[in-house]
């Protein structure tokens, strides 16, 4: 578990807040980087590699403040829908983006991992990822997970057959199977669930990311694009998670559960 940095308290000070009311885990929907080109008359690739500063900075703002994982939704089982330059585009910034960033992990005692099906990645990505998770294995800060050909019900596809397998092999009765069960044959198994989930570009929508594991994850929508999203941003999303009343299905706590009983007169 990951641990709140002397810079990092001095970043929560002013805002109040205690690193206790920090999320533990926040996942983000990367938006914006087409619009943030066009907007300055620029190619789109110029959004996706301005995008990698944004990674750098939350990356960055993520260890300071401690936070235990930081997942990033990189390329959709969907995106393969894109032209084929810009597939390849986004392919090679994948690519140098391990190579070049491994100095920082490092640094920063970050541990990579990715989510998502390999099949159809370059073989050339697939060998730096590969590397890099290697590197960074024994690290034990924050982890960077990169959500990479990634969707929600391709997860929930991948689990299914794999209980099914488990089933038909007379490893696994029908009735037995539960959350747990499907928890543990997801990408994520082993992983904590997001509690927050970030939006940036004003979109309202999931986009098929982390269908499960988002069930009760607080959700913040900023406009800011993703290349001009930076550590402050991450740290403003912090601010408002840590002010809100999470429930889980039942009643608040901190003292609101045993007015809202009084309230309905229930003992």
């Amino acid at each position: 578990m990951s641990s709140i940095t002397p810079e990092g308290l001095e970043r929560i000070k002013p805002l109040g807040l205690q690193p206790e009311q920090l999320p533990r885990h926040v996942a983000i929907i990367m938006d914006g980087n087409g619009r943030w080109a066009q907007s300055r008359r620029l190619p789109r690739a110029a959004g996706h590699r301005q995008g990698i500063k944004s990674v750098r900075s939350i990356t960055e703002e993520g260890c300071r403040l401690g936070l235990d994982q930081i997942t990033l939704y990189c390329l959709s089982v969907e995106n393969w829908k894109r032209p084929e330059r810009e597939l390849k585009f986004l392919f090679g910034l994948l690519r140098r983006f391990l190579i070049h960033e491994r100095d920082l992990l490092m640094e920063q005692k970050v541990r990579l991992t990715m989510i998502g099906r390999r099949d159809g990645l370059p073989d050339v990505v697939l060998h730096e990822l590969d590397k890099t998770i290697e590197l960074t294995a024994e690290n034990n800060g924050m982890v960077l997970c990169l959500a990479v050909n990634y969707g929600g019900r391709t997860e929930l596809v991948d689990a299914t057959r794999r209980i099914a397998s488990l089933v038909a092999a007379g490893k696994l009765v029908p009735e037995a199977i539960d959350e747990a069960t499907i928890e543990a044959n997801l990408y994520t198994a082993g992983m904590v669930d997001p509690d927050l989930l970030i939006r940036t570009s004003g979109e309202l929508r999931v986009s098929n990311y982390l269908l499960w594991q988002i069930s009760y994850a607080e959700i913040w929508v900023t406009d800011v694009l993703w290349p001009d999203f930076r550590g402050d941003d991450l740290l403003e999303a912090c601010r408002v998670f840590a002010g809100r009343q999470r429930k889980f299905g039942g009643l608040p706590q901190n003292g609101a559960q045993d007015k809202a009983i009084a309230i309905s007169g229930e003992a």
